[in-house]
């Protein structure tokens, strides 16, 4: 039997940060190996850092349920400025603290934990198979990650036929919500160029601001759309506008800006992208340019509600006496991908804390997501 806090400790205090590994990989595949599991570590890196993922398989018949999850996390900062120490992976009336106890290692350790639960029970003759999937590149640029193990598993010919990802779901209290989607990510910077001048001879210069302003007003003073039946409204955010200028008296010759939108189920990058540039040109006088450079980290996607999510759903219940709701909110995740081979939902820790200094999740949480977990395995794999 594998339990559940040591195991979520023993994992946040391998400091795993992207695309370091330090180890957290490996005890998490002597914990699986421990189980019987059998275990790949995939190793890529094409095109941006090299990374660790794992892929352990219990069973070879269908249906195969996955579990999929990221050993990474975010930096720390300054470690001064946390509580406890954020690898110490401490308890402290009654709270695990530490990089990853919500974002995800908790979960991890939740689910291994459940499997052995699970399995102790029922032995390995369940009628089915249980996987992980485990990246090392979910917070960073994920392109060494989860795409690249689904396209390994993809070549030996091996299907995933439902995924539950242990993103940490929950905005408030556990129970709170699953996911069945995500919205898109756009991101933009937009680049104005101008001629420099004194600010007291506007006429012998060509004020790039002046035209960047009217350019940014025309794509955040509307509202894009009113939001689908899954998703909240299209969000459109810009997060830096830069001029570089030293000095009050001088025009600059070029000014830029950057921005983010969440987008959902109605635009694709594509579509999306087109609104954009055609709210640039309205905006400008005949003659005036722009240079705009987008990129789509990830397109809205929806797994409708069904068997899966129904089940994930009476495992909450049964446990906390209370429904999720079923919801698409939240930032990207690895799901974007996963989406792609199989039904998924995502459903975890509690998320306010993630990214945050002094990261934590209540031991009480821990143990009952991770008996969540167990009666999730219990309804899809009946006795």
């Amino acid at each position: 039997m594998i339990e559940t806090l040591p195991l979520a400790q023993e994992l946040i205090r391998k400091p795993s940060v992207t695309p370091r590994d330090e180890g957290a990989l490996g005890v998490l595949q002597a914990a699986l190996e421990s189980l019987g599991f059998s275990c790949h570590r995939l190793s890529f890196g094409v095109g941006a850092a090299r990374v660790d993922n794992l892929y352990a398989r219990l069973g070879a018949a269908a249906p195969n349920f996955c579990f999929a999850g990221h050993t990474d996390v975010v930096p720390e900062g300054d470690p001064s400025d946390w509580t406890h120490d954020p690898f110490g992976g401490e308890v402290k009336d009654g709270i695990l603290h530490g990089r990853g106890a919500a974002d995800m290692k908790g979960a991890i350790a939740a689910f291994v934990s459940a499997g052995s639960t699970f399995l102790d029970r029922r032995g390995k003759d369940f009628g089915g198979s249980i996987s992980l999937l485990i990246t090392g590149d979910e917070e960073g640029d994920a392109i060494n990650g989860t795409a690249k193990v689904l396209e390994w598993l993809d070549k030996r010919g091996e299907k995933l036929d439902m995924c539950l990802v242990g993103e940490p779901t929950n905005p408030e209290a556990l129970g709170d919500m699953i996911k069945i989607g995500r919205r898109g990510s756009l991101t933009g910077k937009i680049i104005v160029q101008g001629i420099q001048g004194h600010t007291a001879y506007p006429h012998l210069a060509d004020n790039p601001i002046h035209r960047l302003v009217r350019m940014l007003a025309a794509i955040t003073s509307t509202e894009i759309d009113d939001g689908t039946e899954h998703f909240q409204a299209t969000t459109l955010q810009v997060s830096t506008v830069d001029v570089g200028n030293p000095a009050s008296n001088i025009i600059p010759a070029r000014a830029s800006a950057t921005f983010n939108s969440r987008f959902n189920d109605l635009w694709s990058g594509e579509t999306l992208e087109a609104w954009i540039r055609e709210r640039f040109d309205t905006a400008l006088c005949a003659g005036e340019q722009y240079d705009l450079s987008i990129r789509v980290s990830g397109e809205s996607f929806l797994c409708p509600p069904g068997p899966f999510s129904d089940a994930i759903a009476d495992a909450v219940e049964a446990e906390l006496g209370r429904r999720p709701a079923l919801g698409t909110t939240g930032g990207t995740s690895d799901a974007r991908f996963l989406h792609k081979y199989c039904p998924i939902a995502e459903f975890g820790a509690i998320g306010k804390s993630m990214h945050k200094v002094d990261e934590q999740m209540p031991v009480a949480d821990l143990e009952a997501l991770m008996r969540i977990y167990v009666r999730v395995l219990d309804k899809l794999f009946p006795a």
